[in-house]
């Protein structure tokens, strides 16, 4: 019996309590909360008070290490492809064009002078798939893809969730891939010429 009332005295308090941090709160709304920001020292040391922000005017600021929309600086891309592997939902699609010998100061080099030896006329994120896990900017080895502090880019339309960050238009992906094609054939068709020389001289010496 005493254990009854016991429970009873105890959901009693824990009611009046739940009670009184409502009513503290209640009646502190008439006070403005602090501007720190969540990444601030003393954010968990202001003031209890307003803490709704009047939204798209006012809004928290995100902290510098927080993991938010991908974005791939092309220009030090080299290519490589290791971010696509390590996706582990595969929210991150690239295409590739080898650089042809007298295009590759054209391609130019990463900002660290690496000499790039790939186009990437395909390199589409979608950061709606994009569970903001890091790996793909962990392995990455140009540091060229990163996470962003933008956390705020919802849309209507969900291919506008799919962002672009290819270095050729369409046109000029089928003309380097053509130019490369005819280097191909360049190539092989001056290894057949040295072969069957080569055979030739062979031949003579017999």
């Amino acid at each position: 019996m005493s254990e009854y009332f016991r429970n009873i005295g105890s959901s009693v308090a824990t009611i009046l309590t739940g009670m009184g941090i409502t009513l503290r709160h209640f009646f502190n709304a008439v006070k403005r909360k602090g501007d720190a920001g969540i990444d601030d020292a003393g954010y968990f040391g202001q003031v209890d008070g307003l803490v709704t922000l009047q939204y798209p005017k006012e809004a928290v600021p995100t902290p510098e290490i927080a993991r938010y929309r991908l974005y791939n600086n092309i220009d030090d891309c080299i290519g490589c492809g290791q971010c696509v592997r390590a996706c582990p939902i595969e929210c991150i699609a690239m295409e590739t064009i080898k650089v042809t010998k007298d295009d590759l100061d054209l391609c130019g080099k990463t900002s660290n002078g690496q000499q790039k030896r790939f186009w990437v006329p395909v390199f589409d994120i979608d950061v709606a798939k994009c569970m903001t896990c890091g790996i793909c900017a962990s392995v990455c080895p140009t540091e060229c893809l990163y996470h962003t502090t933008v956390s705020d880019f919802s849309e209507f339309n969900r291919d506008y969730m799919i962002y672009h960050f290819g270095n050729l238009t369409s046109l000029e992906a089928e003309a380097k891939r053509r130019k490369l094609a005819d280097e191909k054939k360049a190539a092989d068709a001056a290894k057949a010429a040295a072969k069957q020389t080569a055979a030739g001289n062979g031949s003579d010496e017999k």
